[in-house]
């Protein structure tokens, strides 16, 4: 009997997800060869680490040709930060090799394993990492992976034994699925983001809604009220926090309700704003969903706490509080932290030219903001946007907007840092914009004695 030919793969991306894809396609009897047109400089750890593995890499568009002109490959792989339509993964396109995402393919070595897909332009990660700790808790062994923690990848490479996957997917991820299926499927919210990617809030909004495009009746969605998702195939649950709207899952003063029936109150929750509230309900709306009971998922909830960058209080400082709100890297997360907000609001905001627009900010910084500190690539549209409405300050770094606004605000008030895009102009991610915030405000307060160091709003 004739053997079967070995596939040769392409992997493009030399990130962590280029890694796994290219351990995983090896792993598979496979032959990967990794590609990257990013700068050499900047990508030479990663090189060093693939070629340390003996993972052959190729830079550049240049490159990228003659390897596929001089090799058949069988398929392409690629990492979500990378368009399909890019010149890159057209090399390979054009000359006829199929493409999937790193999900995709990562996916169909793990699709023996039920899926909690999370998806939504804010709380993605919040809700990911409230269901893995609620499933593990409850004794379903699960990891939290996709676009957050590991690569779905690292997860089929690793080979540990999982009852359930908490996978949250990103819009990039779910453009080139062909087969992905969650059990279940978290939709918790959309809204406008990522115009540097897509040509309209149309196409953002098609691009996340592939993650119900190969589910079944079988399997569940679970999504916020009033979202305008049409006829779905799985069976639906819906929740929300506003008051007279129809959903199963339903907030009614302190009770948290399920068809009618209390689970919870507010109080046994550990995240009590009503973004987060929802949050929650989305995740125990997929516990509900694998067949758990909300005897047992209510009290794993208990002990979460959010990682830093979200509503993160960092230190008070003669009267003046400061919040490291980075992660709000579009519109919506903006507007939801500025809402949670009791005191008023010096905002230090901007960043990426993403496309946005800021026009209908303008009554809930009329609500909310005293002075306005404005950083990026739209730090300049953003000040000459809003000046007539509030005190603005242009400045060049996140260092000189904390002294800026600093000296803005009054005893009293909130010093809130929620750029409302992304970072990628100056940093290279909400991560490091973040800690670099917070660094400035810990080296402003060291002298000041600040009355708390660590404590989370949202």
């Amino acid at each position: 009997m004739a053997s079967t030919p070995q596939q040769h793969i392409a992997i493009l991306g030399a990130g962590r997800s280029g890694l796994g894809s290219a351990r995983l396609a090896r792993k598979q009897g496979a032959v990967p060869v990794v590609f990257d047109e990013g700068d050499p400089v900047k990508l030479r750890k990663a090189v060093e680490d693939l070629e340390r593995e003996g993972f052959r890499v190729v830079l550049g568009l240049e490159g990228a040709r003659e390897a596929c002109a001089a090799q058949k490959f069988d398929l392409v792989v690629t990492s979500p930060g990378l368009d399909a339509g890019w010149p890159l993964p057209k090399v390979f396109t054009d000359a006829g090799v199929p493409l999937i995402g790193e999900m995709e393919y990562a996916w169909r070595a793990l699709s023996h394993i039920p899926v909690v897909g999370i998806t939504g332009t804010n709380g993605k990660t919040t809700t990911t990492e409230i269901v893995e700790r609620m499933f593990n808790v409850c004794g379903r062994r699960t990891i939290a992976c996709g676009n957050y923690g590991h690569a779905i990848s690292e997860v089929a490479v690793a080979e540990a034994e999982y009852d359930v996957l908490t996978v949250e997917v990103s819009s990039f991820q779910v453009e080139t699925i062909t087969s992905f299926r969650p059990t279940v499927a978290l939709w918790l919210n959309f809204a406008p983001d990522h115009l540097d990617r897509y040509p309209d809030n149309e196409a953002y909004f098609a691009a996340k809604k592939h993650i119900f495009d190969y589910m079944t009746e079988e399997d569940f969605a679970v999504i916020r009220a009033g979202e305008p998702l049409g006829e779905l195939k799985p069976k639906v649950i819906t929740f929300t926090t506003e008051a007279g709207v129809e959903a199963d899952f339903q907030l009614l003063n302190d009770s948290v309700l399920f068809r009618g029936q209390r689970i919870a109150h507010v109080s046994d929750l550990p995240l009590k704003e009503r973004h987060n509230i929802e949050n929650q309900m989305a995740a125990l709306g997929a516990g509900w969903a694998m067949g758990l009971k909300f005897e047992e998922l209510v009290p794993a909830l208990a002990g979460y706490e959010p990682a830093r960058h979200r509503c993160e209080f960092v230190a008070e400082v003669d009267g003046r509080r400061y919040i490291n709100d980075s992660k709000a890297t579009n519109l919506h997360a903006l507007e939801t932290c500025l809402k949670s907000q009791d005191n008023p609001v010096v905002l230090i905001v901007g960043g990426k030219e993403k496309g946005l627009d800021y026009t209908p900010f303008r009554p809930l910084l009329r609500e909310k903001v005293t002075a306005l500190v404005t950083l990026g690539e739209i730090g300049e549209k953003l000040a000459a946007q809003f000046s007539d409405l509030v005190p603005c300050e242009r400045v060049a770094t996140v260092q000189d907007a904390v002294v800026s606004a600093t000296e803005m605000a009054r005893p009293g008030q909130s010093i809130v840092f929620s750029p409302g895009t992304s970072s990628f102009d100056m940093f290279s991610g909400y991560a490091e914009r973040g800690n670099v915030f917070r660094d400035a405000v810990l080296n402003l307060s060291s002298a000041k004695q600040p009355t708390q160091t660590k404590e989370t709003l949202s």
